[in-house]
């Protein structure tokens, strides 16, 4: 009913920047949330940061002061720009949201971009 398109993924050295974008479209009443999670083989996956539709942002401790989350809510778009990427960081970026549809309220993944690697 939702789905999200992530794009801007790529291979980056430590200490490099990189701006991932994702879109939702489909069949919804609004978006409530959207998010960013990272998952590096091996490790659990984790939240880096969220935006709700009133533009409350939330960051994990650990990106603090070098990523920054935004959103344009006419396009149902969210973006993630990171700098000062630190070399425990490359993980494949999944965007999420939370979208009130007809059937309630329900949550999304996309289907994940690698947002850092070496170069």
């Amino acid at each position: 009913q939702v789905q999200l398109v992530e794009s801007g993924g790529g291979l980056v050295q430590p200490g490099g920047s990189l701006r991932l974008s994702c879109a939702a479209s489909g069949s919804f009443l609004r978006i409530l949330t959207m998010g960013w999670y990272r998952q590096a083989p091996g490790k659990q996956r984790e939240l880096v940061a969220t935006i709700t539709s009133g533009g409350s942002i939330n960051y994990a401790d650990s990106v603090l002061g070098r990523f920054t989350i935004s959103s344009d809510n006419a396009k149902n778009t969210v973006y993630l720009q990171m700098n000062s990427l630190k070399h425990e960081e490359p993980a494949v970026y999944r965007c999420s949201c939370c979208a009130v549809v007809r059937s309630g309220t329900e949550g999304y993944w996309g289907q994940g971009t690698q947002g850092t690697g070496s170069s």
